[in-house]
């Protein structure tokens, strides 16, 4: 597969993980339970263009968010029938202001880019159901004269493709239509890094290559800015209606660009986020599901009823790789690498890749140097955008990116190199990994710009915090840390805790705290940049299977359940020396499955990772051994499965092995599965 650089790769991209994120939630599960009957809570549904003969055109003009015209029709009626109400826009900010209640089941319909279709075929719908909805324009493409193309992709498209001001200043003057700015001129990529990737203009840093600089803060925040005006100034000039909404182009935002939009008078933001809008969920962050060109009508239920409050979580199965294996000082061999991983990856079909983001070329787990720009490592390559995003696009899964929490090294120029974790009595124990202390506020703000700077630089969709998030019970005996157990009103001594087993009860359990509210404020420092993340922790499987070892780990199961989407379990017997024989390594593998199905959300929230190489021997597990764990794991009722390392290079575990447990693709609905991102067009509409 190649890794190209065509400017609009990303287009393609931006689609099939979109579509992919929407199908996933419901993997073999039952609808979730309706929507609190509340007043203001409400679902949106994200249309495109509407067209004749959507399904026969598919293969020759292939839009997966096009919708047949007579399937829009059968879906309005449908909505009707099924005791759905379109509610406007100020219907839903006067319920949320405290006035009217919204009716039952109520529904925003919204349709995005400004085609014509909104004018031929939407609005004369709309006035016969007398229903109302949002429309977002792009105004660049609106303000081009009739008869000249529009630039729309990487190549041209017609003008009459596209609404008429005068056909939009129609539609104001209804009282049903509403129009929202869709951007100026961001419903288009920009350069993202050296390689030549094209992001979301919206909410990406502009790359110059001349300068080998990132756009800053400033310039981007500034660039965000000054496109909403003018398409908002737009908006109000041609139709003469206020605007005071923005719908994110690939549904792609973060906090600079919302409080740019709020500047720019629109304070009201709908994205591509999935789920119900709850009182919870802010008018700034409107979740919407994205309508795709193959739903029939009585398929818009599962749209309208995506989990709800976290009830139902996705079938999460999970490739995690080495971004070591793809680094190359070679440029060229770099991307034959990534090429052969994106290959892997598409023929599995995972819905996740869990991806190193930093360097470790020792294997010790440290991180030396990292794979993205930032303040205070050495940087090997920027590596992980390029790879993040090509996984995204070309293979359609959802990248975590792969972090330490506290095993940094430091260059030795750094004053906070020696702000490390320590053991009681000066010596760290072999085998332990070097860490930061966490104790130290300099050494936490530290970590958290390192986050921030992964959350600028790179588009993905989850965290894994790395098993590195660990404490025994000797340590931490850092000067920062023993100041930290004074406030807790515990004895700054690790020897006088230890020797009482109701401090050291007290002192364990602080310490699993701590560190779990540590991960919550990297996920923040990154939710700045990226929002909706999904959280992952790497835990041990001993304090799993013997709360009592939490003392020897900071780690607690039920508390990490409750902290993070998932649980990465290492569910590892070679490594846990409990595999002296194949029955004592699946005895031990069941007791793991039964600790999950026997703890609330176990099952739901925990990924079984097995290892794919036994560290002790340096050797691949064999594929038959992983083949009955798989086996045996899913037999007892394990739902969320993946393995460490994948071995891309080597074909290591085989393909077949894997594709045969990991892949997501035959549990997919046939209505639900995402096209291939080679079957969708250059420029896909969200």
């Amino acid at each position: 597969m190649r890794t190209t650089n065509n400017p609009f790769t990303f287009l393609r991209a931006a689609l099939a993980w979109l579509l992919l994120a929407l199908s996933l939630p419901a993997l073999a599960q039952p609808l979730p339970s309706a929507d609190p009957d509340d007043g203001v809570s409400f679902r949106v549904i994200a249309f495109h263009d509407v067209r004749a003969n959507v399904r026969a055109s598919f293969e020759t003009s292939p839009e997966a968010t096009a919708v047949d015209e007579r399937t829009f029709a059968e879906t309005l009626a449908w909505l009707q029938y099924n005791g759905y109400h379109p509610v406007s826009l100020q219907q839903i900010v006067d319920a949320r202001a405290g006035g009217k209640p919204l009716p039952p089941k109520p529904v925003l319909l919204t349709f995005d880019d400004g085609y014509r279709s909104a004018y031929t075929k939407v609005f004369p719908l709309l006035k016969r159901y007398n229903y109302p909805a949002l429309f977002a324009l792009v105004t660049s493409w609106l303000e081009v004269p009739e008869g000249q193309p529009v630039h729309w992709g990487d190549k041209p498209a017609p003008r009459e493709n596209f609404l008429l001001w005068r056909e939009a200043a129609e539609m104001a003057r209804s009282g049903l239509v509403e129009f929202a700015s869709h951007s100026d001129a961001m419903h288009t990529g920009i350069l993202a890094n050296p390689q030549g990737n094209m992001l979301p203009a919206a909410a990406t840093h502009r790359y110059d290559p001349k300068t080998g600089r990132y756009e800053d803060d400033a310039a981007y925040t500034q660039r965000i800015e000054s496109d909403l005006r003018r398409s908002r100034e737009l908006i109000e000039k041609r139709t003469g209606a206020k605007v005071r909404s923005m719908v994110w182009p690939y549904g792609a935002y973060n906090a600079a660009a919302l409080k740019a939009s709020e500047r720019a008078g629109m304070p009201i933001t709908l994205t591509l986020d999935d789920g119900s809008n709850t009182p919870t969920v802010p008018l700034a962050r409107v979740r919407r599901a994205l309508a795709e060109y193959d739903n029939e009508a009585p398929e818009y239920a599962r749209l309208l009823r995506s989990p709800v409050g976290g009830e139902v979580w996705p079938v999460n199965r999970v490739m995690h790789v080495d971004l070591d294996y793809v680094y190359d000082p070679d440029p060229a061999q770099q991307e034959r690498n990534l090429s052969k991983l994106i290959d892997r990856v598409a023929a599995v079909r995972p819905r996740s890749v869990f991806l190193q983001a930093y360097a470790d070329p020792d294997g010790d787990g440290v991180a030396d140097a990292l794979y993205f720009p930032n303040r205070h490592l050495p940087m090997r390559a920027d590596l992980f955008s390029r790879a993040a995003w090509q996984l995204g696009s070309r293979a359609g899964v959802k990248v975590y990116a792969w972090m330490p929490v506290t095993a940094f090294r430091l260059p030795a120029s750094n004053p906070l190199a020696t702000h490390t974790v320590m053991a009681q009595g000066g010596a760290m124990p072999a085998g332990r990994y070097h860490r930061l202390t966490p104790f130290d506020p300099a050494v936490r703000a530290l970590v958290g710009d390192i986050y921030e700077d992964l959350g600028r630089h790179a588009f993905f969709g989850g965290l894994l915090f790395h098993d590195d998030a660990t404490l025994s019970d000797d340590e931490d005996a850092s000067p920062a840390a023993l100041a930290t157990y004074a406030r807790w009103g515990l004895p700054a001594d690790v020897a006088a805790i230890r020797a009482n087993p109701e401090l050291t009860a007290r002192w364990t359990a602080a310490k699993t705290r701590y560190l779990i509210d540590f991960t919550h404020e990297l996920a923040a420092r990154v939710g700045a940049w990226r929002p909706a993340l999904e959280t992952a922790r790497n835990l041990y499987a001993r304090p799993v299977l013997d709360p009592q070892a939490e003392q020897w780990f900071a780690q607690n199961y039920e508390a990490s359940l409750a902290a993070y989407d998932y649980v990465g379990l290492m569910a590892m017997p070679r490594m846990e020396r409990e595999a002296r024989t194949d029955a004592d390594g699946d005895a031990w593998l069941s007791r793991l499955a039964q600790r999950a199905a026997g703890t609330p959300r176990g099952l739901d929230g925990t990924v079984f990772e097995l290892q794919a190489r036994d560290w002790h021997t340096g050797k691949p597990v064999p594929d038959a051994e992983l083949t009955r764990q798989w086996t045996l794991l899913q037999r007892a009722g394990v739902r969320h499965l993946g393995y460490y390392p994948d071995d891309f290079l080597n074909d290591q575990p085989s393909l077949e092995t894997v594709r045969r447990a990991i892949s997501v693709r035959t549990l997919l609905p046939r209505a639900l599965r995402a096209p291939a991102a080679a079957t969708i067009p250059a420029q896909p509409a969200p």
